[in-house]
């Protein structure tokens, strides 16, 4: 199991659209994925659970993933939030 912390950047947080983009992102991979803030931690590849989160511009969220493509999961979900989701459409 890998981990990494993002800080989301882009203005309207993991919300709607964003987390659309974010969970289609998550679901590309095989491995197993998870959201982590203020010690609740949900499926990366469930929209309604990342929408949960309430995660808003500039909070700082755990990634965490855990199976054969764990290390690429964390890249690629990592440079989407970095590119604040402008690659995404």
């Amino acid at each position: 199991m890998v981990s990494c912390e993002i800080t989301i950047k882009n203005n309207v947080g993991l919300h709607a659209r964003p987390a659309t983009f974010f969970i289609q992102k998550a679901n590309s991979y095989k491995s197993s994925i998870w959201v982590e803030r203020d010690e609740r931690r949900v499926n990366a590849k469930s929209l309604l659970g990342v929408l949960s989160m309430g995660i808003v511009k500039g909070m700082t969220v755990t990634l965490l993933a855990d199976g054969e493509d764990e290390d690429a999961a964390l890249k690629g979900l990592s440079e989407l939030i970095d590119t604040g989701f402008i690659d995404a459409e």
